[in-house]
C-alpha cells in the first residue's frame, strides 16, 4: 500500500536527519529492514524482475524519505544550535528506548549466542573512540564556505561513511556527521539549496557523490553479514547504539559556537520522554499491514 511505504520512508528520514537512531533502526523497528536491504541489493545486482519489484518498493519509500528530509532540514537548521540540549535529550530518548525493542525483536536470534556479547563492547568502543579522538571535535566545525580539495575529500568520505551508518541499524549517520564537525554545516548547505541559494551546490554535490558510493559499497556487505553472522551483527548494532549516547552527549562541543557537553543539569527529561513516546509509536506502526 502506497501510503504505508510513504509513512515508513518519512519516519526513516526524520531519524536520518537527526543524531540518534538511524533510518535503518526505524526500518528495523517497523519490521521491513530485511526487505529494505534486499531491495537495494536487488536494484543493483538482481535480475530484471527483481529490479522492477525493488524499484517500485524503493520509489514509494523514497518519496516519503525525501519529503521527511526536506521538512526536517528546513526546521533543524533553525533550531538545532539554539536548543541543542533539548534536542540532544530527545536523541538520547530515541536511543535508550530503541535498544530494548531491537533486542526483543531478535530474541530468537540471540538466544544461546551469548558468547558474542563482546560485540556490544566492540560497537560501543568504536563510536566512543571516533568521538574522543575525532580531530575536528572540540568545537571546531568544518568551514564549508570555500570548499578546498582537502575539505572536499573530507566531505566525500563523510558522505560515504554517514550513509553506511544510516543504512545500518545502530548509530545514526547524523551522529557521525556531528562527531566529524559536519552536521550543522551540511544541514545548512542543503537548506541553502532548498532556498535556491546555489553557493552551497559544490558541497552538496560532493557529499551526494560520497553517499552514492557508500550505499553501493555497503549494502551487499550488510546483506551477507546479516545472513551469515546475524547474532554478531545484532550485538554490534546494540553496541553502536550505546556508544552513540556518548557521541550525542559530546555533540554540543562540535558546534560553531562551542557549548559544554551535556550534563544532568541541562538534560531535559521532558524531551527524553518524548523521544521514548516516538519510538513506541513507531513500534506500534509495525502492526499496520503492508
Amino acid at each position: 500500500m502506497y501510503i504505508i511505504q510513504f509513512i515508513r520512508g518519512f519516519c526513516m528520514a526524520l531519524a536520518d536527519s537527526v543524531p540518534g537512531v538511524s533510518g535503518g533502526t526505524v526500518a528495523f523497528l517497523l519490521g521491513f529492514y530485511d526487505q529494505f536491504i534486499d531491495s537495494i541489493d536487488d536494484l543493483i545486482t538482481g535480475n530484471m524482475e527483481k529490479k522492477k519489484t525493488a524499484f517500485f518498493f524503493l520509489i514509494k519509500l523514497g518519496i516519503g524519505w525525501v519529503t521527511g528530509m526536506v521538512l526536517a532540514i528546513l526546521i533543524l537548521a533553525n533550531v538545532f544550535e539554539s536548543h541543542i540540549y533539548a534536542i540532544s535529550s530527545l536523541f538520547i530518548g530515541f536511543i535508550i528506548f530503541a535498544i530494548p525493542i531491537v533486542v526483543r525483536e531478535e530474541l530468537d536470534t540471540l538466544k544461546g549466542k551469548y558468547a558474542y556479547c563482546p560485540f556490544v563492547l566492540v560497537g560501543a568502543a568504536i563510536v566512543c573512540a571516533i568521538t574522543y579522538f575525532n580531530p575536528v571535535g572540540g568545537g571546531n566545525s568544518v568551514n564549508l564556505e570555500h570548499l578546498t580539495v582537502t575539505t572536499g575529500i573530507y566531505v566525500f568520505i563523510a558522505g560515504a561513511v554517514a550513509i553506511c551508518a544510516m543504512v545500518l541499524p545502530g548509530i545514526s549517520g547524523s551522529t557521525l556527521l556531528l562527531i566529524m564537525g559536519l552536521y550543522l554545516p551540511i544541514v545548512t548547505a542543503i537548506k541553502d539549496i532548498l532556498h535556491l541559494n546555489l553557493k552551497s551546490f559544490p558541497t552538496v554535490f560532493v557529499f551526494g557523490c560520497g553517499v552514492l558510493v557508500g550505499i553501493f559499497s555497503i549494502v551487499k556487505l550488510i546483506r551477507k553479514a546479516l545472513e551469515r553472522f546475524r547474532a554478531q551483527m545484532i550485538f554490534l548494532i546494540v553496541g553502536l547504539m550505546l556508544g552513540s549516547i556518548y557521541a550525542v552527549i559530546m555533540g554540543p562541543t562540535t558546534l560553531d559556537t562551542p557549548q559544554p557537553a551535556m550534563t544532568i543539569h541541562n538534560f531535559s527529561i521532558l524531551f527524553f520522554i518524548i523521544g521514548g513516546v516516538v519510538i513506541f509509536g513507531l513500534q506500534q506502526m509495525k502492526k499496520i499491514k503492508k
